[in-house]
């Protein structure tokens, strides 16, 4: 607590806009209530820096009703169960878990379930080398080694105060030591929300992160042992996620161009998915098809979410915007599952 990665000043900024109205509530209050919002998108955005090609609304059908979308690889479905699993694992248990052993191999054996090779390897730390691809950067090998660093990062992280220096150092440092055979960034992620959850901080779910932004933060880490990229994709997307759950609004800058671009467009792309009474099946297939009809390459993916996001968010006080009747509204929630 003497030296630190994060200024005061954003510490403070990010506690400002990270408040809730919770803050004094038992551990997990706040996650509590916005359970189901952040379910949906700490599994779909953890899962998206990783490769995944569900989309938004795949995702949230799969969560609900079990239902894998069709033509995908089934370790993706297990990837995004898995993040279901642990970030329960997470809110019920806000009172015991930590930055402690149990947390993080048990973090590890719900993410890692049915994806690793070697079973046995779901939540022990490894005792063989890795290799990390697109990098030349060489995790330690010696067991001994990699079970007193772990035990270091632990020690250090339960003596750091602020939750978000706590946040931070969890991203920096289990990625880069790799205890684990795989799925280290991802423990990562999930890791980071401790504090915020027992806290009643608004959380980090990484919504919007562009994939190369995180990976070049990870890299820098990795090759040149420098925080920086990291740290700047870390305050960014604990902005972006705070202007989704924090109930305290901050000004936050300017409105998002990309929505003002293609506003008239995704407008009317949720009216007729409501006009036409889709499910979120149907949906999910008509917004691919629209974005590929109407939307440059480059912009494709950002492009779905956008939509999708508006269309998960749809209630009785705002169909308004989308020039939709209370009636239609009405008959479309009947389908919408």
């Amino acid at each position: 607590n003497e030296t630190f990665y994060l200024s005061e000043e954003t510490r403070q900024r990010l506690l400002e806009m990270g408040r809730s109205p919770d803050g004094q509530r038992p551990a997990g209050t706040y996650a509590r209530q916005i359970f189901s919002r952040l379910l949906i998108d700490l599994s779909w955005n953890s899962s998206r820096l990783e490769g995944n090609t569900y989309s938004l609304l795949e995702t949230e059908r799969l969560l609900e009703l079990g239902e894998a979308a069709e033509g995908r690889d089934a370790l993706e479905a297990q990837m995004i169960l898995n993040h279901k699993a642990a970030i329960e694992l997470l809110v019920e248990q806000a009172t015991e878990v930590g930055f402690n052993r149990y947390t993080i191999l048990n973090l590890h054996a719900l993410l890692s379930d049915n994806l690793l090779a070697d079973p046995r390897a779901c939540g022990r730390l490894r005792a063989i080398a890795v290799e990390i691809g697109g990098t030349v950067y060489h995790p330690l090998e010696v067991p001994q080694l990699i079970d007193e660093c772990f035990h270091q990062i632990l020690d250090t992280l339960a003596a750091i105060t602020n939750p978000f220096e706590q946040a931070f150092f969890a991203m920096v440092h289990l990625p880069y030591l790799q205890p684990f055979e795989d799925v280290n960034k991802r423990v990562a992620r999930l890791a980071a929300n401790l504090p915020f959850i027992r806290e009643n901080l608004s959380p980090l779910s990484f919504v919007d992160v562009p994939e190369r932004a995180y990976i070049d933060g990870i890299l820098g880490v990795y090759e040149l042992n420098q925080v920086e990229l990291l740290r700047d994709v870390f305050v960014w997307a604990y902005g972006r996620s705070c202007r989704r759950y924090s109930a305290v609004q901050q000004s936050l800058g300017e409105p998002d161009q990309f929505r003002l671009r293609y506003r008239t467009l995704v407008s009317d792309i949720v009216a007729e998915i409501v006009r036409g009474s889709m499910d979120k099946k149907a949906a999910a297939a008509f917004i691919k098809q629209r974005a590929m009809e109407a939307v440059p390459k480059d912009d494709r993916a950002r492009f779905i979410e956008v939509v999708e996001t508006e269309a998960m968010g749809l209630h009785e006080g705002n169909i308004a915007r989308y020039r939709l009747r209370p009636s239609q509204y009405q008959t479309w929630r009947k389908t919408w599952r």
